[in-house]
C-alpha cells in the first residue's frame, strides 16, 4: 500500500498564529477530510507529520492534542477512510531535536512505525519546512496554498531560495485539489 504524508495545520485544518489550542480551535479546511478518506479508500496509507511546539509552550496539553487527533481520525473514518498514524514533534524550535521539521525525525519515525519507505512518496505541506523535510528524505513534496502556502510560494519564487528546487514542486489550491490530481495519476 503506497504511503502519503500530510502536514496538519494549514493543510488539513485552518492554521492560526495563536496555535490550535483545543478542539474548539480546530476547523477542517473544506474538502480536506473527504480528500483524506478518498486517498485512503484508493489504497494510500495516509500518515500525518506535524510540529506541535504548543505542547512545550504550555498552550495546550497532551489531552487536548489527543482530542483533536481522535476527532480528526473519527471524521475520516465516518467518510470510510483511515489515518495510518499521526506523528508529532512537541519541541520548541531551539530545542535542537531531530524531529522538528525541517529535520527528518518524524519521517524516519513514520518509516519505522509503518514499515514503509518515505522516499519517492508524496509529502503534502503548506510550509517551507515541510518541503525541506520532504526533500531531505527523498519524498515528492507538494505545496498547497492554504495555511502558510501563499507565503511559502513566494519564498519558493524568490531568487534567494537555494534550499529547495522549486521547479519540480507541484502547487495546488488545497488538499482536495492535490488529492484529485494524485489519484488521477495513481488510478490511471
Amino acid at each position: 500500500m503506497p504511503l502519503l504524508i500530510l502536514d496538519r495545520d494549514g493543510v488539513i485544518n485552518q492554521d492560526s498564529d495563536d496555535y490550535i489550542r483545543s478542539l474548539d480551535d480546530w476547523k477542517p479546511i473544506p474538502g480536506s477530510i473527504e480528500a483524506i478518506a478518498t486517498l485512503s479508500k484508493a489504497g494510500y496509507q495516509v500518515a500525518i507529520a506535524t510540529n506541535q511546539s504548543g505542547l512545550s509552550r504550555g498552550f495546550f496539553g497532551l489531552e487536548e492534542l489527543e482530542a483533536i487527533h481522535n476527532h480528526l481520525c473519527s471524521l475520516v473514518e465516518e467518510q470510510g477512510g483511515e489515518i495510518a498514524g499521526i506523528f508529532y514533534c512537541p519541541h520548541l524550535p531551539d530545542d535542537g531535536c531531530d524531529c522538528r521539521k525541517p529535520a527528518t525525525g518524524l519521517l524516519r519515525a513514520i518509516e519505522t512505525e509503518l514499515s514503509e519507505p518515505v522516499a519517492e512518496r508524496y509529502f503534502i505541506g503548506d510550509s517551507f519546512k515541510d518541503l525541506q523535510a520532504g526533500r531531505a528524505m527523498g519524498c515528492k513534496p507538494v505545496l498547497v496554498l492554504t495555511g502558510k502556502g501563499e507565503k511559502t510560494r513566494l519564498q519558493l519564487e524568490s531568487s534567494n531560495n537555494d534550499l529547495v528546487d522549486s521547479s519540480s514542486i507541484p502547487i495546488y489550491a488545497d488538499l482536495a485539489a492535490a488529492s484529485r490530481d494524485i489519484l488521477s495519476c495513481y488510478l490511471s
